[in-house]
């Protein structure tokens, strides 16, 4: 089994990436751990709290949990990935069942933030992208997607997205082996990535 961890900034082009690399593989052969699946269960918590979490801390995540499910699917073993809700920020009562497969990537901001997860890691990835042009991604993103205005996507990435990223997840490139610059677009780094996996499957 190949596990493939792949960090980056928010609007980097990680998403992007990885599908491509996903693309271009046989059906059926990647298992994908999104890591915001494994934001903690925050239900206990009053709602205009919960409002108030720093979704982008490395505090937010449930590390154990996804550290178990990387080792029972190296194990052989399926598991039951949590589904979370950002519009009530709880986890779901439904599960997506996983089965095991030849590649494992496990994919969000701070992949690369939690030193038991590297430590699983055959290869780790950053995926870089100029600032502006992740801040114009994300605002697209939220407006679209999310129903914000362009001025709450600005307030909040200066008052959240901006410092986090500086502090926990732009440290992350120097654990990575392979950066990719320019995010999605980077055809030449995505191939060479893809190459290294086919490779491991034959």
């Amino acid at each position: 089994m190949l596990i493939i961890g792949i960090a980056g900034g928010t609007g980097s082009g990680k998403t992007t990436v990885v599908r491509k690399i996903v693309e271009s593989l046989p059906a059926g052969e990647v298992v994908l751990l999104p890591l915001d699946s494994y934001y903690k269960d925050n239900a206990g918590i009053p709602l205009a709290e919960r409002q108030r979490i720093n979704f982008d801390h490395p505090d937010a995540f449930d590390w154990d949990l996804l550290s178990l499910h990387v080792d029972m699917l190296r194990a052989g073993k399926s598991i039951e990935q949590p589904v979370y809700s950002y519009l009530t920020c709880t986890r779901q009562p439904e599960t997506v069942h996983i089965e095991p497969r030849d590649v494992v990537i496990i994919e969000g901001i701070l992949t690369l933030g939690d030193v038991r997860l590297r430590g699983m890691m055959d290869l780790k990835v950053y995926v870089d992208a100029d600032p502006d042009e992740r801040l114009i991604r994300v605002i697209q993103r939220d407006m679209l997607e999310r129903g914000r205005t362009a001025e709450a996507v600005m307030e909040r990435y200066i008052r959240v997205l901006k410092p986090m990223h500086q502090q926990f997840i732009e440290p992350c490139k120097r654990y990575a082996d392979l950066i990719v610059p320019q995010g999605g677009n980077n055809q030449v780094a995505i191939g060479i990535l893809t190459m290294y996996i086919k490779r491991h499957l034959k």
